[in-house]
C-alpha cells in the first residue's frame, strides 16, 4: 500500500466515524445502518445486547436513543491500524443525558472497531462498546426552553 493511499484510508475511515456520530445525534437510524457492512454488528456487552446486521443495527439504535429524554455524544479520535483493505481502530467516547425515566448518565468509553473496505467506501464490521467510568449522579441542568417540547 502506498503511503499516499494509507493517508486516503485514514481520512475517509475518520469520516466514517464522524458520520456514525452524526447520524445517531440527529436520529437518521436508516444512514448508522448504511454505515455497516451487510453482516456488521454492534455489540455493548455492558448491557449485554448485540445487534447483527443492518436491520438488527437500526432497531438497535432507534431503540438505545428512544430511551433518552436527551442525550449527547462526543467522539474524540483514536488509532487506525490498515491492514489492505481491512483495518481496526479505536474511538473514544464520551456520553450524557437522561433517560425518560428521569435517571442521569455521564460515561467515558471507546468503541473497538473494525472497518472493511466496500465497493462504496469503507464500512464497520464491528463496533464493540465498552464503558470505562460511568457516573449516575443526577443532572441538574435540562435542555434550552425552546427545545423542551421537542424530543431531541
Amino acid at each position: 500500500m502506498s503511503a499516499m493511499q494509507a493517508v486516503f484510508d485514514r481520512v475517509e475511515i475518520e469520516a466514517l466515524r464522524a458520520e456514525v456520530t452524526d447520524a445517531v445525534m440527529m436520529r437518521d437510524f436508516d444512514r448508522v445502518a448504511s454505515l455497516f457492512t451487510p453482516e456488521g454488528a454492534m455489540r455493548w456487552p455492558h448491557i449485554d445486547k448485540e445487534f447483527v446486521g443492518r436491520e438488527e443495527i437500526r432497531a438497535g439504535i432507534e431503540w438505545g436513543q428512544g430511551l433518552w429524554e436527551f442525550f449527547f455524544q462526543t467522539v474524540h479520535p483514536g488509532v487506525i491500524r490498515l491492514d489492505g483493505d481491512t483495518a481496526v481502530g479505536r474511538v473514544y467516547i464520551q456520553e450524557f443525558g437522561r433517560m425518560h425515566d428521569g435517571t442521569s448518565h455521564l460515561n467515558y468509553a471507546l468503541y473497538h472497531d473494525r472497518y472493511q473496505r466496500m465497493s462504496d467506501g469503507w464500512k464497520f464490521s464491528e463496533r464493540v462498546y465498552e464503558v470505562k467510568y460511568l457516573d449516575s449522579t443526577p443532572l441538574t441542568g435540562s435542555p434550552p426552553r425552546h427545545l423542551a417540547h421537542r424530543r431531541v
